[in-house]
Formats: structure tokens, sequence, C-alpha cells
């Protein structure tokens, strides 16, 4: 599916680094670019390798999401003389976003801002964001405006509720926290507001504060409280030094070492699918054990044309099995022997962990 979860940071957080652990495309941390690195990364999921043991398959497919790192954000961003702006435009073509906290002093690594301060940061950056969305609210309310005094009464709902939007933003407070009905919120869908995306914020320590943080992922994490935000805690230079490693054993040894059961960057990905609103299903075959991505609510067709358009338009029905009862049964023959497979038609709802055999007919 085309959709793609953006990494931001202030120069120096480190989040091109994290970029590169997750990512397969690598891009250079030695320079500063204006230019977003675009990369894909795969969704990790151990339900594939418990099927494969079921079913010993040729091959396994993991779900992907598109990645994009973005280059580090700086005061001043929204000007138009500055590249910045290009950069927050990038911001609005995201899904979701991936915020990059810089919490660990190295005086090898320059901040900007000349100290680490990772509350500061936030705030820096959510500022230039509310600044592009105040911008583009006015801007609305001005072609509104105009339009009520052509005769378009529905123009007035629309200017009201665009002025909470102003409103909210001039008290400097992320669209994303504001509090109206969700059909009034409709009213920005052509707005694009920046500050209106979902947010997974990563404090990025030093690799001696991995399992438990620091005193500045504790500062962020006290501060974003209020906002109910989902903050993970990430070693970037740890995760580097794993990714580099080509042994399973060897990284299984230094995760024990680091006292982690899983690489940092494992629960980022988790965490950026999650934001995103997608499930995962899954076709299971002697070739192929494959996770597929569809949005939340998506129905058994709408599942099928993901898999390939001829299966949507042909659809007749679908063989779905739970991934528990499957991975309990062992088999399909004792899945049907016991009413545990499905025949659902074209409302049926896609569940995460479904496995769906498609029946159709073109």
């Amino acid at each position: 599916m085309a959709l793609q979860c953006g990494i931001i940071g202030i120069t120096g957080s480190g989040k091109t680094s994290i970029f590169n652990c997750i990512s397969n495309n690598k891009a250079s941390t030695e320079s500063f670019s204006n230019k977003p690195n675009v990369g894909v990364i795969q969704v990790p999921d151990n339900r594939l390798y418990e099927l494969d043991k079921l079913e010993h398959s040729e091959k396994i497919v993991h779900a992907t999401v598109a990645i994009v790192d973005i280059p580090g954000l700086v005061r001043g961003a929204g000007n138009n003389e500055s590249s910045g702006n290009r950069l927050l435009a990038e911001i609005r073509n995201t899904d979701a976003i991936l915020h990059v906290v810089r919490c660990f002093d190295d005086p090898t690594i320059p901040h900007p801002d000349i100290t680490v301060n990772p509350i500061r940061d936030i705030e820096n950056i959510e500022l230039e964001l509310q600044a592009r969305d105040l911008e583009s609210v006015e801007k609305k309310i001005g072609r509104l405006e105009k339009n009520l005094k052509a005769g378009d009464k529905d123009a007035k709902r629309g200017i009201e509720v665009m002025q909470i939007y102003k409103e909210h933003l001039e008290s400097f407070k992320p669209a994303r926290t504001i509090d109206i009905p969700e059909h009034d919120k409709r009213q920005a869908d052509d707005v694009y507001l920046l500050s209106a995306k979902k947010v997974i914020y990563v404090a990025n320590v030093d690799s001696a504060s991995a399992v438990n943080g620091n005193a500045f992922s504790k500062a962020m994490t006290d501060y974003l409280s209020e906002q109910n935000a989902e903050v993970l805690i990430i070693a970037g230079k740890l995760e580097s030094e794993i990714a580099e490693l080509e042994s399973d054993d060897d990284r299984k040894m230094f995760l024990e070492d680091a006292g982690l059961l899983e690489p940092g960057v494992n629960k980022l990905v988790r965490a950026a699918y999650e934001s995103l609103n997608l499930l995962t299903f899954f076709t299971v075959g002697v070739k192929e054990i494959r996770a597929w991505t569809i949005r939340k609510g998506m129905t058994a067709p709408n599942a099928a044309g993901v898999i390939h358009s001829d299966l949507e338009r042909g659809f007749i029905r679908a063989e779905v099995m739970k991934y528990i009862d499957y991975t309990t049964l062992k088999t399909e023959q004792a899945c049907k022997e016991k009413g545990k497979l499905f025949v659902e038609g074209k409302n049926y709802i896609v569940e995460d962990g479904d496995i769906l055999n498609i029946r159709f007919n073109v």
C-alpha cells in the first residue's frame, strides 16, 4: 500500500542513523543534505516463522512500509526563502511521523543550540509545524469568506471550525490535540495540517541508557505525558552496531549484553505500522508465506485486491482461518473438522492475523 512514515528531528538528533538501522536504503550521516532519503522497512512479525514451521515454504515475505528520512529541521524552516520550506512539504506527504529527539550528550556531535534539551527541541519543531498550519488555516478562512459572500451557506460553519483551529494553533497547541467532533475535523481535510499527524516520539539515548533511559528521556516523557503521546526509548548508536553484525548469534549475544530482548528498532517499526492504522493478513502455501498490509476496516474483497486486482474484481468468497486456530490445530483440514475454517462473503471485515484463501472467477 502507498503509505509512508516520515522521520523528523533536529540536525544531530541521530535520526538518519536510526533510519539506516531499519531501512533497505542506507543514507549518509556524514554531511548535511536537503533531500529526503526514501527506503522500505520490513515489519518484524514472528508469526510468519511460526507459520513456516507448519508449511516449510520456499519463501517468507514480510509486510513493508515506506519510510522517509527528512533532513534535519531548523528554526525558520517555514520561511519561503529557506530550503526548510521544501522539507515541511515533505512532511505533508507522509501519513505519520516518527520524531527522533536527541537525549544524549556527545561533544563530538555538536548540537545546533549548543546544549542538549529535548523539550526545547520538541517545541522548536512543533512551532515550525504549527506556524505552517496557521498560515494554511488563515488562507482557508479567506477562501470560505469569499464563498460565504457568494451565497454558500455551508461556508459559515467552515469558517467557525477554522477559527477554532486558528485559536488552538495560536495557543501553541498542535492540531492533533484539538477537541472537536469528528465531522467538524473533516473541515480541515483539504488543509493537510502538519501538526495533526500522528506522532511517535523516539528518545535517542546513549548506549548505557538503552534499557531504562536517562534524565533527558525522563524529562521528555514527563513533558509529553499531557498529550498521551507514545514515547519509545532507543539507543541509536547501539542499534547501529547491532545492525552491522551479520550473524544472528552475534546479534543475540550483543542484545543480551545490553539487557535487551530485541533490537529497539523492531519496536519502532511495529509502532510506525500501528500508527498508520494498518493490520496484517496472511496467505500460506508451499511456495510462499506472505504478510499483506491493509488498513483497518477493509473488507475481504479489498484485501483480495491488495493481492491482485483480478481477485477483487472476480471475488466470490474468502476462506478464513484465525492465526491462533491454525497454529494450534496445525493443518487446514483440522481447522475444517473443528469448525475453525470460515467461509465469508463481501461484507467480511478482515482482522489482524487472518489467514485468507480467496476464491474468485474472472
